[in-house]
């Protein structure tokens, strides 16, 4: 109760407040074309930042199949996921994961556990997104103190931001995949009542088994998983519009390092909001949030609850943009109200008691043209988070922080094929709940953690290089960057085994290895880019050839590496597109991580490829489509460097999926 009335009163409260533009993409990968930046109110194109921006369209979604959204964006540089089980892989973006990563719906927090534990799965799935969009770089300032490393934001309808052209259309998918016997299926539908509502619908669902693996099956690496939503929005005036979802969520996966298994449900509601004022400078107005109830229990093979995990929260923001303002050509001003209330019951209590996070914050962003090729963009924002939780010492404490952040980038654009951007960027972000407060064994990475509630504030301070460049057959988009941390927070494994009690020695008889959160110094770098050559052009189709590589390197004040970092990728192929065919393949080569922290293991190279074939046979319906796609043909051993259970999972081996899709 005090949850939802916390949320009814920020959003009355926001309604006179404001925000800064989140800038995202739709892109078709393998396709040279405009990206244009759905989440900003900025109206815009994505090389018209000093940003790296990624998205995988609805195509790429069906055709890969995974059980995650780490899945459905294993292909975009600089891209990882932490491997943990099938239904919980969590994006990792430049070697930055759980609390440095962001994962959004519709730019609204995913109200989860997930940076919690790597086996805490974010209940989105894949099926249930139109786009995913991956921002680095200085552009995720806007989402806060948690959003260091990047965002992950799936797109969808659910709440209708614009009138449909069609009364009623909508996609039915179903897919078949044989390394788990996976079969999975979804279906969609927007459409209008007369001519101011619009109205969604989708459901989706997917049962895989234990997955085959070059070395054997994976024992407990099964994954079943359903949901379903609806929502309307109701236009009026010349642009504006109100609206609301409610979306449902269930899953149950095995985690395959251990014996257990989880059960996750997750029901949430976001209302979405636009006003078109037109008072002088200010244009629009735009109000959104959600609230999430979540919950997930930890079950042994005898049907035992072992520990149950709860999370309800509120996340709601207000953003108001402006047209010319003085020497700027356009800005955004806003305020950003987070609650979240989190509890652990049975074997869970012994790891992390409850804890509630509040957090206030205040955005701004701006844009202004200095010369006719060359533009300035700023940004700032400021946080103020008081966490209440208690921590090993079993005395309660209410923690007080208050990030503050800024970046300013410049854009030089001397015609239309090339842009340039180079950003600089200070973000700090408050500890987290795990990092500050955990207390015991977490039996899902079979580690004994403990928290320190003296942790600092950690601030990065980041500069990025990005060039865009166009032209006739060739196309490329690349990045560099590097961050030094101050006060650098991570899970330091010391090399000793503990059993459940807290009783710890080296070589001693436990079988959970002791981690504690520690910070010092560190320094980040790396590069990624990608790059596609039209090789034929015609009326029969186009040949492409695509590249793509990246590359993070990350070590610690005083020597060492940071733990759990990606190797490098490199890779290139070919793929053809046609009114009715399209085909391609990727072959990709992860590199060997030597670089790993203390008391971790190595992990080997290895070449990964694959291939994709779809076929259009109706051309008076060409919404009718019939794919196949492979992965891992190559059939190699892979293991995940970022994962805490990589010594005991493999990645699944040779995968081949049917997938049949008709539009309408």
């Amino acid at each position: 109760m005090r949850l939802k009335t916390c949320l009814c009163g920020t959003a009355a409260l926001a309604a006179l407040c404001i925000v800064t533009p989140a800038l995202s993409a739709d892109s078709v990968p393998g396709k040279i074309e405009t990206i244009v930046v759905t989440a900003s109110p900025v109206a815009a194109i994505t090389d018209q930042y000093a940003t790296r921006i990624s998205a995988v369209s609805r195509d790429d979604i069906l055709q890969s199949g995974g059980d995650n959204l780490a899945d459905a964006l294993q292909t975009v540089p600089g891209v990882s996921g932490s491997g943990f089980a099938a239904g919980a892989s969590r994006p990792v973006i430049r070697g930055f994961g759980a609390d440095r990563v962001r994962v959004l719906e519709d730019g609204i927090d995913s109200f989860d556990v997930s940076e919690i534990g790597p086996d805490h799965g974010v209940p989105i799935d894949p099926l249930s997104a139109q786009s995913i969009e991956v921002v680095r770089g200085p552009a995720t300032l806007r989402y806060g103190s948690q959003a260091i490393g990047g965002v992950v934001n799936a797109i969808n309808n659910r709440v209708p931001m614009h009138m449909p052209e069609k009364q009623i259309a909508g996609e039915l998918s179903s897919s078949f995949a044989t390394s788990a016997n996976t079969l999975q299926g979804s279906g969609l539908i927007d459409g209008s009542i007369g001519e101011n509502f619009a109205f969604h619908a989708d459901a989706f669902g997917r049962r895989s088994g234990d997955y085959n693996t070059p070395l054997g099956k994976q024992i407990n690496s099964f994954f079943r998983g359903d949901g379903y939503s609806g929502g309307g929005s109701y236009f009026f005036g010349d642009a504006s519009r109100i609206g609301a979802a409610v979306i449902h969520y269930d899953a149950k996966y095995g985690v395959p390092s251990d014996t257990t298994y989880i059960d996750m449900k997750q029901t949430k509601e976001l209302f979405r909001s636009s006003f078109a004022l037109g008072m002088g400078a200010l244009q629009t107005l735009t109000v959104e949030g959600g609230y999430g109830d979540y919950a997930h229990s930890e079950i042994a093979p005898d049907g035992t609850i072992a520990s149950t995990f709860k999370d309800k929260g509120a996340d709601v923001r207000s953003e108001a943009l402006f047209g010319r303002l003085g020497w700027f050509s356009s800005a955004a001003l806003g305020m950003q109200y987070q609650y979240r209330d989190f509890s652990a019951l049975g074997e869970g209590a012994d790891y992390l008691l409850p804890a509630t996070t509040q957090t206030f914050a205040g955005f701004a962003f701006a844009e202004a043209p200095l010369t006719k090729g060359l533009k300035l963009q700023i940004a700032g924002r400021v946080d103020h988070v008081d966490i209440d939780g208690t921590p090993a010492s079993g005395v309660p404490a209410r923690l007080g922080f208050t990030p503050l952040s800024g970046s300013a980038g410049l854009v030089y654009q001397p015609g239309d094929a090339l842009k340039l951007g180079l950003t600089f960027t200070s973000s700090a972000r408050a500890p987290a709940l795990a990092e500050l407060f955990a207390r015991g064994p977490h039996d899902g990475p079979e580690t004994f953690e403990t928290g320190d509630p003296n942790l600092r504030m950690e601030r990065a301070n980041s500069l990025e290089a990005n060039v865009h460049y166009m032209h006739e057959r060739f196309h490329f988009d690349g990045a560099l960057w590097g961050a030094k941390f101050q006060h650098y927070i991570y899970g330091k494994l010391t090399g000793r085994m503990c059993d459940e009690t807290g009783l710890c020695s080296f070589g001693g008889p436990g079988d959970l290895r002791e981690l504690h959160y520690v910070q010092q110094s560190a320094k980040y770098w790396g590069l990624e880019g990608k790059a596609s050559y039209t090789l034929s052009q015609s009326h029969a189709g186009l040949l492409q050839a695509d590249f793509q590589a990246d590359l993070v390197r990350a070590t610690l004040g005083g020597g060492g590496n940071v733990p759990r970092i990606p190797p490098y990728h490199v890779g290139g192929g070919l793929s053809w597109t046609s009114d009715m065919f399209d085909a391609g393949f990727l072959l990709r080569y992860a590199g060997r991580q030597n670089r790993v922290g203390p008391y971790e293991t190595p992990t080997k190279g290895y070449v990964d490829l694959d291939a994709h074939l779809a076929w259009r046979p109706f051309k008076n319906h060409p919404g009718v489509e019939f794919a196949l796609t492979g992965h891992n043909l190559t059939n190699v051993v892979q293991r995940n460097a970022v994962s805490l259970n990589k010594d005991l999972v493999v990645a699944p081996g040779r995968d081949i999926r049917l997938v049949v899709t008709t539009a309408f």
